[in-house]
């Protein structure tokens, strides 16, 4: 009977089926989340791999994820552009969600930007404001980094006073000015989801110091960081969530939303690329 393989040597086989589609080692790695998924149109690519055609990658079952890896170049800067992501609410663990993230990272990626559409909880948000994220909360339940550790993959206990970047904060707001796209910071909570949250639990999230709030993004930065990775999070108002004027909000909504959003967020990461 053959040994099961290894988490890391998953992560392996993986990163070698994607060598042989491209050549190119990426040095940034782009995840593009719900009805954000434009940035390709701007790549010089060389290879575009279906999330299900590599071995081991969770396929994505969401609308507006288009559910592939696109390996090019942006200017001069080789990149790997996850065009959507899948998500624990699909019935994934939380090592198969971050899975495509130690892909990256084993590819040579050591610079990661996150994108997502999100919740608005801050009063001064707008829909199709786009929030460069200064901290996160993990509320969704779980962690990727609980089991034994690899200690080739990262840290038994790694630091998270630096989620996000702060350089590369700095960056996006010197980028944001000269490109006449306002951007507000905010701190991010990761939700479980799939439904979207009650007034009560808006509420408490703003409470405790949430700014905005998503089903994503969450476990995949804590592993970014588990291998060292430096991380740019950058999310997209679609809904407000004012607990006291609270109104119905559909997937069908965030996704336009999102995608009228999506030319700036596109000009901001393209711009980001260029100069981390």
């Amino acid at each position: 009977m053959a040994k099961a393989l290894t988490y890391r040597e998953k992560i392996e086989k993986a990163a070698d089926f994607i060598r042989k589609k491209s050549t190119l080692k990426p040095q940034i790695a782009v995840v593009l989340g719900s009805g954000l998924g434009n940035l390709s149109a701007h790549m010089t690519i060389d290879a575009t791999i279906p999330f299900e055609k590599i071995p081991y990658f969770p396929k994505s079952s969401v609308l507006g994820h288009a559910g592939e890896l696109v390996i090019g170049k942006i200017g001069r800067r080789r990149v790997a552009l996850m065009n959507g992501r899948v998500h624990y609410y699909e019935g994934y663990t939380m090592q198969e969600v971050t899975f495509p993230i130690r892909v990256l990272r084993a590819l040579g990626a050591r610079k990661l930007i996150l994108t997502c559409a999100a919740g608005g909880m801050n009063p001064l948000y707008e829909k199709g404001d786009i929030v460069c994220l200064v901290d996160q909360i993990n509320l969704t339940g779980d962690n990727p980094l609980i089991g034994p550790n690899d200690s080739k993959l990262g840290t038994r206990f790694p630091d998270m006073s630096q989620p996000y970047d702060r350089e590369y904060v700095a960056l996006t707001e010197r980028i944001a000015l000269e490109e006449k796209i306002q951007v507000r910071k905010g701190v991010f909570v990761g939700v479980a989801g799939p439904n979207l949250e009650t007034a009560a639990e808006y509420r408490f999230l703003s409470m405790i110091g949430g700014d905005v709030v998503s089903m994503s993004m969450v476990a995949e930065n804590i592993v970014a960081i588990h291998g060292k990775m430096r991380v740019v999070g950058l999310a997209v108002v679609t809904d407000i969530c004012l607990a006291d004027s609270l109104q119905p909000a559909s997937h069908k909504e965030i996704l336009k939303v999102a995608a009228a959003a999506e030319p700036k967020l596109t000009q901001l990461v393209f711009r980001l690329v260029g100069e981390m």
